[in-house]
């Protein structure tokens, strides 16, 4: 069964799962004793310290290691801010950060700034957002969404100029190769290149404020307080290294894939949006959103076929709201599928999974009542669609279905209590060249106006 959800977790390594099982035999005692077991834990400890220190390009005794990502970033976030105290409490952070990053800034002064369509921040435009009072500035190296890198070097150039430090997550590209730039904190988390779950990296270069908001405890520079997990640290760090030796041939032969469902999908499916940066991007990654469908039963009807997909979809959130990625971006949200390749994925089930793919979105289309093609113009001046209480992708739907029945020039309303309508029915106008006229407060939800173009 394919699995493509790497952006969400790795495959176990084989070079993790053997190191794992080694260090189960030599890493389980106290490395902070003296005697024979616990010096040969600490010889275990500093190797994998060093290891990793080497490929996210820091000194080791820069690194600790922490129980997960999601504590690397609130650890350094936290830890950052106190440092800095006397000079303020604002943060930068952009738009489509790992919601990781957006949780440790709730309730906090912060700038979120803003993306283009592709997903990427401008490196002026965050500059900008940088004040006086700014103790910390946020940026992931590449989205975890929709795969598009970061100009990570140019914004920690204008974060420099500023004196203000940088954290970048780099989770989703730390595999791939170092982080770019001056950057002054960077967290990761092993799963996602295929180490074990519960093993983060935090790395705080010298010279950094840092105070670490945890009680006061001698392991990990007191920065990751506990019991250290030497085996799965040990394998975290065994399979960074692993990926990296191959990550330059992994990559062209996985970017090659990607290519061909970048180009493929749009010629196989109709009505699809590709989203993310079509060159700056990871090299595994795609996600494109497709018209008139349920991201929900879209999942499980790839699951069904045999593939392991991802989405950001409202239709799949238990929320009921869109991607705040994909809101950010402005793009169509509904029947979001994210495809992310694992290392040693293989062009055959590629081939099988663009096969299948076309048939599932027609068929969930056709349950769903999509428009197969426009209607034919007639006179009306201007419709009401009532979608009130209805999920995605309906409103969109009962919008298609009636467009073709105003005139030229003619309006339709559609009214919709679903806040993905406020991204789907703006992307599904530009999509289908009809223009998209605004929205305004309804009775019981919002009154979304779309006026004919042709």
């Amino acid at each position: 069964m394919p699995y493509f959800d790497a952006a969400s977790s790795a495959p176990l390594h084989p070079v993790a799962r053997q190191a794992l099982q080694a260090s189960l035999d030599e890493g389980w005692a106290d490395p902070a004793r003296l005697y024979r077991e616990g010096r040969r834990a600490r010889l275990l400890l500093d190797a994998a310290r060093e290891a990793a220190a080497d490929a996210v390009g820091c000194r080791p005794d820069e690194l600790v290691f922490t129980p997960s990502g999601t504590r690397a970033i609130h650890t350094g976030i936290s830890g950052a801010l106190a440092g800095r105290r006397r000079v303020g409490s604002h943060l930068v952070v952009s738009a489509v950060e790992h919601s990781a990053v957006l949780h440790a800034a709730e309730g906090r002064p912060v700038t979120e700034v803003p993306v283009d369509r592709w997903g990427a921040v401008s490196p002026g435009v965050f500059g900008q957002a940088l004040r006086e009072d700014t103790a910390l500035a946020c940026l992931q190296s590449a989205n975890h969404e929709v795969g598009t890198e970061q100009p990570v070097a140019e914004v920690a150039e204008a974060c420099r100029a500023a004196g203000v430090p940088l954290l970048v997550d780099a989770a989703q590209s730390l595999g791939w190769g170092p982080v770019a730039g001056d950057w002054s904190l960077l967290t990761a988390s092993a799963h996602k290149w295929g180490g074990p779950a519960g093993v983060g990296l935090l790395a705080v270069r010298k010279g950094v404020r840092f105070a670490s908001q945890h009680p006061a405890d001698e392991r990990e520079s007191g920065r990751a307080p506990g019991f250290e997990n030497i085996p799965a640290i040990v394998a975290a760090a065994a399979s960074l290294r692993a990926v990296r030796d191959g990550a330059r041939e992994e990559a062209r032969r996985l970017r090659a894939l990607v290519d061909r469902i970048r180009a493929s999908v749009p010629e196989l499916v109709p009505d699809v949006e590709v989203v993310g940066d079509p060159v700056r991007r990871l090299p595994h990654l795609v996600t494109f959103s497709c018209l008139y469908v349920d991201g929900e039963t879209v999942l499980h009807e790839l699951d069904r076929a045999g593939f392991s997909v991802s989405s950001g979809s409202s239709c799949t959130s238990s929320t009921l709201t869109p991607s705040h990625v994909l809101r950010a971006m402005g793009v169509l949200s509904e029947g979001n599928v994210r495809v992310s390749l694992p290392p040693g994925t293989q062009e055959a089930d590629v081939d099988r999974f663009l096969e299948i793919l076309p048939g599932v979105i027609a068929d969930v289309r056709g349950r769903l009542g999509a428009p197969v093609s426009p209607g034919a113009s007639a006179g009306s001046a201007s419709l009401v669609v009532d979608a009130l209480g209805r999920r995605c992708p309906v409103p969109v739907i009962e919008l298609a279905k009636v467009i073709g029945d105003v005139e030229v020039g003619g309006t339709v309303t559609v009214l919709a209590d679903d806040e993905a309508a406020r991204l789907d029915i703006p992307a599904w106008c530009e999509m289908r060249d009809q223009e998209y006229v605004g929205e305004s407060p309804a009775e019981r939800g919002t009154a979304y106006v779309v006026r004919r173009r042709s």
